[in-house]
């Protein structure tokens, strides 16, 4: 899949363009970065990432926890928002969905299939969820990367960019997208998982976080509007451990912590998804 991106990489030493030779991507100035076998390609090349990666565990948990379906009605919002924003654009190629920081590539997949004719790239920092990413739909290519490092990616070459609960690099936002292309941000809203952050001591969502991300996108980008999705969730004790394990509130509980208070809940355990979907365009 990677081969077929390649009109849309670039190469992140020197931004000369990427061919692929031999189980690596090479550009005329002979930057070289090898293909894993599972078919994902780490541009970061020995560049130390500012972003804390996922680890193995946080990637396994939320494969299963996406897997089973729980953010399902995320995942087709998604879909279809990113199918109405592409027939704004024309590209004259087929398109191009991106997704940064797109862990194990769930959602850029549940876009390729609503999208006709789309292609896919996913971006994170972790290998392992580049791994997983690779895997995840026939059209879906994963490479490594930081995301608040330069994109290796070509101007204007992005139809529609996905960002789910991951890093904003605004002013890559809007070189990457097209004239008329769309980027859909996803945060979570104060209700979300509200009924579990004090039992769990998961980390809560801040109120200002909606105006904190107005005001880093403002210089370039412009919302078009927001839409606020929320459904209920009905959970085995074992989804809930997936869910805490898979987000940034595993970093802050020990195993034995966590055990205790997944054994103090009654199942099946009730909370609550509630998102906003920022639709933005360049200014």
């Amino acid at each position: 899949m990677l081969a077929d991106l390649l009109d849309v990489l670039r190469c992140p030493v020197c931004a000369g363009r990427l061919e692929q030779r031999a189980g690596a991507l090479q550009c005329p100035q002979r930057h070289t970065f090898d293909v894993a076998r599972q078919g994902y390609v780490n541009l970061l090349a020995g560049v130390a990432s500012r972003t804390t990666a996922d680890t193995a565990d946080m990637v396994r948990a939320r494969d299963e926890f996406l897997t089973a379906g729980h953010y399902g009605p995320l995942a087709a919002r998604l879909a279809d928002d990113a199918a109405s924003a592409h027939r704004g654009t024309d590209s004259g190629t087929d398109p191009v969905v991106l997704d940064v920081g797109a862990g194990t590539g769930y959602y850029a997949a549940a876009v390729l299939d609503r999208v006709p004719r789309s292609r896919g790239l996913a971006m994170d920092a972790s290998k392992f969820a580049a791994r997983q990413a690779a895997r995840a739909h026939p059209r879906l290519a994963a490479a490594v990367w930081d995301a608040w490092r330069p994109w290796p990616v070509r101007d204007e070459s992005v139809a529609v960019l996905l960002n789910v609960f991951a890093p904003r690099n605004a002013a890559e936002f809007r070189r990457v997208l097209l004239p008329a292309g769309t980027a859909l941000v996803v945060t979570p809203t104060p209700a979300h998982l509200a009924e579990l952050v004090e039992p769990l001591g998961l980390l809560a969502v801040d109120r200002q976080k909606d105006e904190r991300l107005e005001h880093g996108l403002a210089s370039h980008l412009g919302l078009d509007h927001r839409e606020e999705l929320t459904f209920p969730l009905t959970l085995a004790s074992a989804d809930v451990e997936r869910l805490v394990r898979m987000g940034p509130s595993s970093w802050h509980i020990d195993e034995a912590t966590l055990a205790a208070r997944l054994a103090a809940l009654d199942e099946p355990v009730h909370a609550t998804a509630s998102f906003n979907i920022g639709h933005y365009r360049r200014r």
